[in-house]
Formats: structure tokens, sequence, C-alpha cells
């Protein structure tokens, strides 16, 4: 089946979470892409378990769809590889702090003298420029520095920390994907390559938009029980089996709705924004379990839904008819669900069939592929330039 990125080719230096999330959104897609990991300090996201076929899972699925290729890129004939690789793989995306792949003689402006039209792309926590840009940084710091926890929680508890990497994922994968789209779309074009500078403390700023754009035009500083943080009916509300159930009905119609559900209508007219309300609210649906509500709200249309487990979330609706959990193999043939791919065209459902390799199983391949003899291959093992 012909992939919507059939023809981009990738050669993908990050590591741990954000970067291989955002190179596997492209794999999915089509893209041919060549894992780069270092053979003396692999990716340290394959040892967190549980394991499938002595790798993370976790490694095993943001890897779908890649080529592993091990290079101690300490060594000057493992660079040279790299080299000669980027001709023809002529999309670079690396993850390191500003000035390692310089350091490494893998620097954009290396690798743009080798070609031309080469997009390269940097992802980091705080950008390629600035006082921050040596810092060490993760999901937690980012969402922090953005100013986004500052209206995040309750004014009793604090920030809250969700139980996903919002930043990581929402701001740097995905802003790292888009980006290469965009100068792969306007090569396609100009013939021109370019480069680009992912910065996952700004895009999580950027997604602040609802409070922010408030602010920037004049308005007070944004702070938490605001609307969207619990200040209103907007909230999760504990029942009478410790389940939960969200409640969004932000709109007039759907509020007005989920007072009939509740058994007051009479708090219709006075809005979504009366404490009062939330308090009435809350003290009745904590008198009956989740199971109760999940009946009332079933076919009510009033932007209220339960809390579901994950595996609550996988068998049931939307999840469970959307393609969202698909079966990939492994190099050794072994089956293993995953996530499937969100994005859904109407030609397919487009994911990697592969799960995440093992490190360097592709190495002979790979440089089979770029010219190398197998005397010179031999030699690499020998001396340390690849993983053996």
């Amino acid at each position: 089946m012909t992939t919507p990125l059939d023809g981009m080719r990738i050669l993908d230096f990050t590591y741990l979470l954000p970067g291989p999330y955002g190179t596997m959104l492209l794999a999915d897609m089509g893209a041919d892409i060549i894992k780069v990991e270092n053979s003396e300090s692999p990716d340290i996201l394959r040892l967190l378990p549980p394991y499938i076929n002595g790798m993370g899972a976790a490694y095993a699925h943001v890897n779908r769809g890649k080529k592993s290729l091990s290079l101690n890129l300490k060594k000057q004939e493992a660079v040279e590889i790299v080299h000669r690789l980027v001709r023809d793989f002529d999309i670079v995306i690396e993850q390191f702090r500003p000035g390692v792949m310089e350091r490494l003689g893998l620097g954009y402006e290396r690798i743009r003298e080798i070609n031309p039209s080469v997009i390269y792309c940097s992802l980091t926590g705080y950008g390629q420029t600035g006082s921050y840009a040596l810092r060490a940084g993760h999901d937690i710091n980012y969402m922090a520095v953005s100013g986004v926890e500052s209206f995040s929680g309750r004014k009793e508890t604090g920030p809250v920390h969700l139980g996903i990497p919002v930043a990581d994922v929402a701001s740097g994968s995905k802003n790292l994907a888009i980006g290469v789209l965009a100068a792969y779309i306007n090569r396609l074009k100009t013939g021109k390559g370019d480069f680009i500078d992912v910065s996952i403390t700004d895009g999580v700023f950027a997604m602040s938009f609802v409070a922010a754009a408030g602010y920037l035009a004049g308005g007070p500083e944004p702070i938490r029980d605001d609307l969207l943080s619990g200040g209103a009916l907007y909230d999760f509300y504990v029942t009478a089996d410790g389940g939960y159930l969200s409640v969004g009905p932000v709109e007039q119609k759907f509020f007005a709705a989920f007072c009939e559900c509740i058994g007051c209508p009479d708090m219709a007219p006075t809005g979504i924004l009366n404490w009062n309300n939330k308090e009435r609210a809350a003290k009745i649906i904590a008198e009956k379990p989740l199971s109760h509500w999940r009946e009332v709200f079933a076919q009510c249309d009033a932007c209220v839904e339960p809390v579901n487990t994950l595996s609550e979330a996988i068998n049931s609706p939307p999840l469970a008819e959307r393609d969202m959990v698909v079966e990939v193999r492994t190099a050794e043939g072994k089956a293993v669900r995953q996530i499937g791919n969100p994005i859904k065209f109407g030609s397919g459902h487009y994911y990697a069939p592969l799960a995440g390799a093992a490190l360097g199983c592709h190495n002979d391949a790979i440089l089979a592929g770029a010219g190398y003899s197998d005397a010179e291959v031999m030699r690499f093992k020998e001396n340390g330039v690849i993983g053996k």
C-alpha cells in the first residue's frame, strides 16, 4: 500500500520520549527512518519495564517502523558513516543539547556542506538560543517554566501534574512532526532545505493561549480555580463508590440538560459559574455510584462522561470503535498490541507494522546499502565503530 510519506528518508538521533514519539508519527505515515543510537550508551527507554523480547514495551512502541543502526559517534569512522548516509537520508532530527552535534562533526552547517538541501531539526527543552539553552529539563520543568502550572490545579493544593507527558508529546513531538512536514513541503516546491529549532517550552507556552491571550491583551494574571481549572462547575466529581465523573457543560444548552439529569432543573437559569450550583451538584453526584451516572448520562447530551480506567477506555466506545489498538510484529514475528495512529485518512489507517528493533539489528543491511563491503563492516565491528 502506498503511504502518505513514501520517499521521505530520515536519520533519527533522538532518544527517550519526545523525539522518538515525533519520528514515530512520521514512520506511521510511511517515512523511511534509521534510528542512530550510541553503541556504548543506547537509549535508556530500552530498559524501562515491562519488556517485549528483551526491550522496554514503551521503546518498542515509540520506535516502531524504524531501522536500528548502532554507532559509536566518538569514533571518526562512525561520523564518516553518517556523512555518507546523509547524502540519501536528507532529513536529520536530533535531540541533544545545543553544541553536541557540532562537536561530533554532525551539526547543521557541516551536514549542509554535504547535502545543501538537508532539512535539519533540533528538538530541545528550551531552544537553541537564550540563557536556558544549555539547561537540562524534563516535562514537569517545561510546564513550570512556561507559566502553565501557575494557573493549573487548585488554590488549596497547588500545581497539578498529569499522568501523561503533555509537554514532551503535545509540544515537543507534535511540533517536531509539523515542522519537518512543513519544511519537506517547502523543499518539494523550492528545492531548499531548512533548519528547524523546536523548543518544548515554547510549545507549551503557545498552548496556553486561552489564559495568555487575555493577559497579553491587558487582562489580569490568570490564576488557579478559574473556569478551566475547577473554579466553576467544569470539574471532576467523586461518586458514592469512589469513581469520578467529568462534568463539562460549558454551553447553556448542555448545562440545562445536565441540570435535568441530576434532578435540579431550577439550577439552569443561574449558570455554570454559580458556586452554589457546584456545591449542590457535587453533593447529588456523591449520593450515587458511578454505574448509576453512566446510565443517566449515556442518553443525555450534556458533555458529562465517566473517568474510565485504561482497560475500560480500551474496551469501550469511542476508542474500541476507532481502530486505536493495533497489532504489530517484532523482528522475531511475535504479535504485539500497541496504540494505533490517531490520524485517520480516507485512503487508509496507516501505522508502521513492525515494533522497535533490537539495538543495531540493521547494521549490516544499512551499511551494505550505503556501499560498504563485508570486510569494511567486519573492521568496523572489530574497532568498535559499530555495535556487534
